[in-house]
């Protein structure tokens, strides 16, 4: 796919399908612009006919045979408070999908404004997701016309907009890829394979220790949780430095069990079901990685992730079982299905080591998390309110929902502690999301400013939504990249 901009001499009419991006008014006085002549009297009367007034979320499929033109998409965005950034990535998703669902090779998108950065980005964004279909183990049907527009052009749009978009969504794409892939075919061998294989062609390093090098490297708590599989855990950190010296030093860190049957503490079988995407965390970050090193943002940024299966095998990790971390602390097994804080645990003492100015991580951690936001928003917490706003105001600016959650409870934090160890890896069940926090905060080195998003739920789209199609979301990599690119 490619997206351009045109800016001179742009004929709508020699693409396949022209969308149009309209704010709420009435039909009869809606912009029809760039149609002309019979196509544009001919469209008008279908919106009037429809009745259609470009309503936030409305979308208006007119079948024309003009030229190269086989059809028209009316697209809205509401009134003007609901016109937003947003709301343009909707339009213009519902505007691509329409003419990929006929299977239409080139369209065009006309909007109001289109020379604005933002808005351009917010086009191709929702444009280039409206491509997406993990479909690689269906037969197609012949009946099925679906295929993605291989030309899109933003009609006086802004080129470093439409750049930007284009490569935060193919960022988002790529995540969702790998997060859809089954436990089968992603294992952590093979999740560190795909890992080398995107530092090659992005150019960047890359480092893998095997199960021999976790045990020698001292992490007890993430050794404990991989040695339960037949498929063997792998570390991975990929690192980008750019050419002209970084601003500075950024950790993402990303959660990456391949498979999480919940251990000896296994799971109910619904409950395993959308496992595959207990990995989510890391494929956002690789994601990430994929646009920061694209657009050459100017800091240095390197991706952790501890990939594991947890299983129940028998070296499997037991409920009482005392491990050490990485830092030296010792944790209490309360639940082996509280496997991720426990794979985080090491990885985030790792990149407290490499003395970083600030630390993200990301994680399908806690279905508490999901209970208190539901299916469309994730969970930050942090032990830096700048640095938390920060990440806050990236996640509007993409529009992936996020809100911040309290750690400041000591009655909670004391639920952490245990009489054999320094931690217990689980706290019970009310304020969940909070108490798996505080536990990752105890491996992050003091004075570095990190921020903890649980994305649980947000990971897996059941029923689609928005630019959302059924399946893993890829939530969080255009969250991480514009994080960078704006600090």
């Amino acid at each position: 796919m490619t997206i351009r901009i045109q800016n001179e001499d742009f004929d709508a009419e020699a693409l396949a399908a022209i969308g149009i991006i309209l704010q709420q008014g009435e039909a009869e006085t809606l912009p029809l612009d760039p149609l002309r002549g019979d196509t544009r009297d001919f469209c008008r009367r279908v919106a009037v006919n429809e009745k259609f007034k470009a309503e936030a979320g409305s979308t208006l499929v007119i079948p024309v045979a003009e030229k190269n033109v086989r059809c028209v998409v009316l697209s809205g965005t509401g009134n003007e408070e609901e016109s937003t950034l947003d709301a343009l990535r909707e339009a213009s998703f519902r505007i691509a999908r329409a003419a990929a669902g006929k299977g239409l090779p080139s369209l065009s998108i006309t909007m109001a404004d289109a020379s604005d950065e933002s808005r351009s980005r917010a086009v191709a964004e929702g444009a280039s997701l409206a491509s997406y279909r993990f479909d690689k183990y269906i037969k197609k049907d012949e009946k099925d016309k679906f295929a993605p527009v291989e030309d899109i052009v933003i009609a006086g749009g802004s080129e470093k907009g439409a750049a930007l978009g284009a490569a935060m969504a193919e960022a988002q794409m790529w995540a969702r890829d790998l997060a859809n892939e089954p436990g089968n075919v992603i294992t952590p061998v093979a999740f560190a394979e795909r890992a080398k294989a995107l530092a090659e062609e992005l150019g960047i390093d890359c480092e893998i220790w095997d199960e021999k090098r976790i045990e020698e490297e001292r992490m007890g708590a993430y050794y404990a949780v991989g040695k339960g599989s037949a498929n063997p855990p792998r570390f991975v950190r990929l690192t980008y430095a750019p050419k002209d010296g970084a601003k500075g030093h950024i950790v993402l860190v990303g959660k990456g069990l391949t498979f999480d049957s919940g251990g000896l503490d296994i799971k109910p079988a619904e409950y395993m079901l959308t496992m595959k995407g207990d990995k989510s965390g890391a494929c956002a970050v690789l994601g990430a990685m994929r646009a920061i090193v694209k657009l050459a943002l100017p800091w240095k940024v390197s991706a952790i992730v501890a990939a594991a299966e947890n299983m129940p095998g028998g070296s499997s990790y037991r409920p009482d079982d005392i491990v050490r971390a990485r830092n030296g602390k010792t944790i209490e097994v309360f639940n082996t299905d509280c496997e991720g804080r426990m794979t985080l645990a090491d990885a985030l003492s790792y990149a407290s080591e490499l003395k970083p100015d600030m630390i993200v991580d990301i994680a399908t951690l806690t279905g508490a998390c999901a209970v208190a936001l539901g299916s469309t928003s994730a969970g930050l917490f942090t032990n830096d309110e700048e640095f938390g706003g920060k990440v806050l105001g990236a996640a509007k600016a993409c529009g992936e929902r996020m809100w911040k959650l309290p750690m400041d409870d000591p009655n909670l934090r004391k639920l952490l502690k245990s009489p054999v160890a320094d931690l217990v890896n689980g706290a019970g069940r009310y304020g969940g999301a909070i108490t798996a926090a505080m536990f990752l905060e105890e491996f992050v080195e003091k004075g570095i400013p990190w921020a903890h998003i649980d994305m649980a739920a947000v990971d897996f789209v059941k029923s689609p939504y928005s630019y959302y199609v059924k399946g893993e979301s890829g939530y969080g990599a255009r969250t991480l990249a514009e994080l960078v690119a704006e600090l």
